[in-house]
């Protein structure tokens, strides 16, 4: 409930409340003692906003029980209202992973009453909530042309425009243009969220001749510039043949990465399992910071591989290392020259690995020569989570590396994880990566099979989980809001030893690590309802498939591409790029009214784009394109695919999460001569 202050402007003092839903509030802003926006005082109209713009100049606009002036008095003319861009920010959602607990940072918001939930600081998408899944572009939600603002928030020329005309407690952004009406705003704020700035008295006599005149002009990328954006981290990997036949049962894979934060918390990894068969591949999303993300991609797949080597291969590479000889090869990785190894933990990685698998000899007497592989996925995850908080307990003499393993330990990453043998098809998931099989039906038609499982909130069978590993006591409070302990929204994941460690352990390591470690708010900060830990896990979910001949790929791709496209959508773009063959469905144009004009450009746009779909020469690229670019039509939109990758680091994120895929292409032929064979 919203409350007018005294009309004497004491500060402290509140009286009566608002007159109604749907009128203007307008405040001034003032630094409190506190060092926080203070209100000193409110203005409550008995106007509402739809005909604040209507009011003529002459017609003033008095306070709320005040007096009207004397009509003899000189009536000086109104100041249109400034719309805050902080009433834009707040409401905005936020995509870090341990902010709100749902998402929302709105003015007043119901779900944010205990701002301490949000402990990340982390950015907020801008903009106005929209009726469908795809968030408007920040030009859109701004009462400004996108030509005339975008440099000024570059150029910080929007405080210098109009710090003469309002007071404002922050010296950045603050007061969009005067001069633009709501109506120009695509998607206009709802009147209880909108917050105003105070202009000085007689502001605008200092307006009249600090007026800028601007050319429109339009920022747009040239299709190389975007072609040289979205490639800059294609990989592609082809199976090689042997006498002219390819015997594997993939053909091959393409990956790519398209970045949201600076830097990139997404990483990838690929692999040929050289002392067994098969092919390893997965994604990985990091939260938190990139730490724990590069971890994993650099060392599960040792883990897994080590998990699925017989009795007397373990043996021979223990015996090498004893002796001082040349190691077996495990594995031969598959990477993109951006994704790096961190050469200085290489060897606190490596006595790690060794100490696993002198366990796993002395567990296995050799007696058993079959190796489950669903077994072996859950090993590996597992152990490697351990691995990782044992490493930042003990710590390491040289602070480069202490350091390091604690930002590991304390940030976190899911996984999601393929091993392809012959016809055999494991997925381990951890959190809410997606693995998704892409299956061609007789009539050509896509159809999509979800081969993991998300873990959060959405998931009942999870929910169910996380109540029975806790008391009854816990049951309202180990997931709030759709978060566990209304901070995490994945609730399985590597590292985040803040869910794992008891309160004790946590600050004892932190008070004996190095001084970044003490002076991160993140790090000190103990979770609300902390009773029972552990609260979270790294043990993935592993599903089985074999496969078939109409099965022709496999999609492995972090939540950045769920977020923005359906799962048939994603497996009907790749399926099509793939075999070339495009089934032209009716265009759906979704409620919105469309002349004829505009449904002849729809399809000649589509028509031009298919000439042209082959441009992309990688197929995790070209649905990159798709998840960015597609407008609500369902195609590409260069100018808005342009907008979205011009946006400036510290923006981008505020739309998007980090996006990476593996596209994982079968050997129909192959995989049918396995089943010919049985």
């Amino acid at each position: 409930m919203g409350f007018a202050p005294r009309l004497d402007g004491g500060a402290g003092s509140w009286g009566a409340p608002l007159l109604a839903p749907g009128r203007a509030v307008l405040g001034c802003g003032s630094a409190s003692p506190a060092g926080r926006v203070g209100l000193v005082g409110f203005l409550v109209l008995s106007t509402p906003l739809s005909l604040l713009h209507s009011l003529p100049p002459s017609q003033p606009i008095h306070r709320a029980g005040a007096r009207p002036r004397p009509s003899s008095a000189p009536a000086s003319p109104p100041p249109p209202p400034l719309m805050s861009i902080s009433a834009l920010l707040s409401m905005g959602r936020c995509c870090c992973r341990c902010c709100c607990p749902r998402g929302l940072w709105m003015l007043s918001a119901p779900c944010c009453d205990d701002r301490r939930m949000c402990v990340c600081p982390g950015p907020r998408r801008i903009g106005i909530p929209v009726r469908s899944s795809s968030l408007p572009l920040f030009s859109d939600a701004m009462p400004a042309p996108t030509q005339l603002f975008f440099p000024l928030i570059r150029n910080c020329e929007l405080s210098r425009i109009y710090g003469t005309a309002c007071y404002c407690h922050h010296k950045h952004l603050c007061c969009s243009s005067p001069y633009v009406p709501q109506s120009r705003l695509r998607y206009t704020p709802h009147p209880a969220y909108a917050t105003f700035c105070r202009p000085k008295e007689n502001w605008w006599q200092y307006t009249q001749g600090r007026r800028y005149a601007s050319t429109p002009q339009k920022f747009y990328l040239t299709p190389p510039q975007v072609n040289s954006i979205l490639k800059a981290n294609e990989y592609s990997f082809k199976v090689p043949e042997f006498d002219g036949k390819n015997v594997s049962s993939i053909l091959g894979f393409d990956s790519n990465q398209l970045p949201a934060n600076a830097p990139i918390e997404d990483r990838r990894s690929a692999a040929t399992c050289l002392q067994t068969r098969g092919m390893l591949l997965g994604v990985f999303d990091g939260h938190a910071g990139c730490a724990c993300s590069q971890a994993v991609s650099e060392r599960l797949f040792y883990y897994i591989a080590v998990s699925l080597l017989p009795h007397e291969t373990l043996l021979e590479i223990e015996n090498a290392v004893e002796s001082g000889r040349a190691l077996l090869p495990i594995l031969q990785w598959h990477k993109h020259p951006n994704d790096y190894f961190s050469k200085e933990a290489s060897k606190l990685y490596f006595n790690s690995l060794r100490t696993y698998w002198q366990e796993l000899i002395d567990l296995n007497t050799g007696e058993s020569t079959d190796i489950d592989v669903k077994e072996a996925l859950i090993n590996a995850f597992k152990r490697l989570d351990n691995d990782i908080s044992l490493e930042a307990q003990v710590g390491d003499p040289n602070s480069f590396l202490n350091y390091l393993v604690l930002r590991v330990a304390f940030s976190g990453a899911t996984a999601c994880v393929a091993h392809v043998d012959g016809v055999d098809l494991h997925v381990a998931n951890t959190g809410d990566s997606r693995a998704m099989l892409g299956v061609q039906e007789e009539d050509g038609s896509w159809s999509a099979v979800t081969l993991s499982n998300d873990h959060n909130a959405q998931n009942e069978r999870e929910l169910e989980r996380l109540k029975l590993e806790h008391p009854k006591s816990e049951a309202k409070s180990v997931v709030k809001q759709d978060r566990l302990l209304g901070l995490l929204m994945p609730f399985r994941a590597f590292g985040d030893v803040k869910f794992k460690w008891s309160i004790d352990l946590q600050k004892r390591v932190i008070e004996s690590g190095p001084d970044q470690l003490n002076d991160n708010e993140y790090t000190k900060f103990i979770p609300p309802n902390y009773h029972t830990p552990p609260y979270l896990t790294a043990e993935p979910e592993v599903t089985y498939h074999r496969l078939r001949p109409q099965d022709k790929f496999l999609v492995l791709a972090t939540d950045g591409l769920w977020e923005t496209m359906h799962r048939q959508d994603v497996v009907r773009i790749v399926g099509e790029y793939l075999t070339g063959m495009h089934h032209q469905q009716p265009i759906a144009v979704g409620g919105y009214k469309v002349t004829l004009g505009q449904m002849h450009g729809l399809l000649t746009e589509r028509r031009t784009k298919m000439s042209s779909v082959f441009e992309d020469q990688n197929a995790a690229t070209h649905l990159i394109r798709h998840a960015v670019g597609n407008n609500e039509f369902g195609t590409v939109d260069h100018e808005r695919l342009s907008k979205m990758l011009s946006l400036p680091e510290e923006l981008a994120r505020m739309y998007r999460d980090d996006i990476t895929i593996i596209v994982v292409q079968f050997n129909s032929h192959v995989v049918g001569a396995y089943q010919n064979q049985e």
